[in-house]
Order: structure tokens, then sequence, then C-alpha cells
């Protein structure tokens, strides 16, 4: 099944992906808030489905293990770019997240390709995506009447939430391959 690429939860990722120009014209187009946050929540939804079908039947893959983080991460960068426009400690979270994704998926394919595991999320990196979505949900519903003040201190604590995850991932990835290495050293 690692190899498998049609699988309903390979389709629910890439189904969220579809979403993300939606939610995009919803908020900033047609700037229906509730509409935009419930295509999110969808979205959402979509994502714990297709994480419960996966281990739960059998049908983790692969690809499943790259399109489902790629599906979040597309999904929150837009988000934040639409309240970004508002909200400038956006911008700073924004910046942060794309780093911290850029360093993740450097290290992860140094990972794959000198070990051949692609490894899964981890609770904290659950946790820092939960902790980003209350973040996005509290910026898009008080869009008009957030404080700039509390958005800096909500994108403050998300931001050490992500630093924290990112190091996390960081030591593992690192772990997995000083353990490649001394495999090979005593080969």
């Amino acid at each position: 099944m690692k190899k498998k690429i049609f699988t309903i939860p390979n389709l629910l990722s890439l189904f969220r992906l579809l979403l993300i120009p939606l939610i995009v014209w919803l908020f900033s187009v047609k700037e229906n808030t509730l509409l935009a946050i419930a295509v999110i929540l969808l979205s959402g939804l979509t994502d714990i489905v297709d994480g419960y079908v996966a281990r739960h039947f059998n049908m983790v893959s692969d690809i499943g293990k790259i399109l489902d983080p790629i599906a979040d991460k597309l999904t929150q960068a837009a988000v934040l770019i639409c309240i970004a426009l508002r909200f400038i400690p956006v911008r700073f979270l924004f910046a942060l997240m794309a780093v911290k994704e850029i360093l993740m998926g450097v290290f992860g394919l140094i990972v794959i390709r000198r070990t051949s595991i692609v490894s899964g999320a981890h609770w904290h990196g659950k946790f820092c995506t939960v902790t980003l979505y209350c973040v996005i949900l509290v910026h898009m519903f008080f869009f008009s009447s957030l404080p700039q003040t509390v958005s800096a201190v909500l994108c403050a604590v998300c931001a050490l939430v992500m630093l924290a995850s990112l190091l996390l991932y960081l030591r593992e990835d690192l772990h997995l391959l000083q353990q490649n290495f001394d495999e090979s050293s005593k080969a």
C-alpha cells in the first residue's frame, strides 16, 4: 500500500488542494468570512478523515505522507496571506512558516535520500497545526475588530509553538541521519 497513489486519503488531500482557491475567493473577493471559515473547517474535517482512513484501513502511502502536509501548508499559507494584508504580525508568522517548511522539506529530502525513510507527522506537528488554525480563525472571525496588539500576541505564541516543532523535527531527522551513518560505517 505504501506505493499506491489513488487511495481515499490521497484523493481527500487533492480535494483539500482544490478548496484553496475557493477559500481565497470567498474571503478576499466575496468578503464572505463565514463561508470561507466554513470551507476551512470542511478542509480540516477532510484532513482528519483522511488521516483516520489512512491509519485504520491501512491506506498509508509514501505519496500521502508528502501530499497531506503539502495540502495543509498550502491552505495555511493561502489563508495567512489573505489575513496578512490587514495584520502586520501575521506577515512575520507567514515568513516563519515558510522558513520552517523549507528547512523541514530540505532535511526531509536528505533523510529520504539517505535512509529511504519517509517520516510522518508527530504530535508536536499536529499541535502546531491546531495552534496555527486557531490563530487563523481568530483573525478571520474578528477581521475588522481585532487589535494589532492581540494579533501580535497570538502570532508570538504560535511562532514559539512553530519553532519548538521545527526543532523537534530537525532533531529527529538528524537522529535518523546519524543512525544511517553509524550503520553504513559498520558495514
